[in-house]
C-alpha cells in the first residue's frame, strides 16, 4: 500500500532516517509500487536505493547523514 505520509512508513525507516531522507524513501517507494505494481519488495529495494544516493549510514554511529559530494 502506498504511504500516504512518513509517518506511515514502517519504523525500520521512521526510527533511522533523518526527515528528509525519509521523504525520499516515501516518494520512491511509491512511485516503484505504481510502476511495478504490488511488488513491495522491489519496491522497498528502490526506495532504499534512492536513500543512499543522497545519504549514507556511519559506520561508527550507525546514524544517517547527507552525503558530502
Amino acid at each position: 500500500m502506498p504511504y500516504q505520509s512518513t509517518s506511515d512508513l514502517p519504523e525500520s525507516v521512521r526510527g533511522h532516517l533523518p526527515r528528509h531522507a525519509q521523504e525520499i524513501h516515501q516518494a520512491a517507494y511509491n512511485s516503484a509500487r505504481d510502476e511495478f505494481g504490488k511488488n513491495e519488495e522491489r519496491a522497498h529495494c528502490v526506495a532504499w536505493g534512492a536513500v543512499k544516493r543522497d545519504y549514507e549510514k556511519d559506520d561508527d554511529s550507525g546514524e544517517w547523514h547527507r552525503r558530502k559530494d
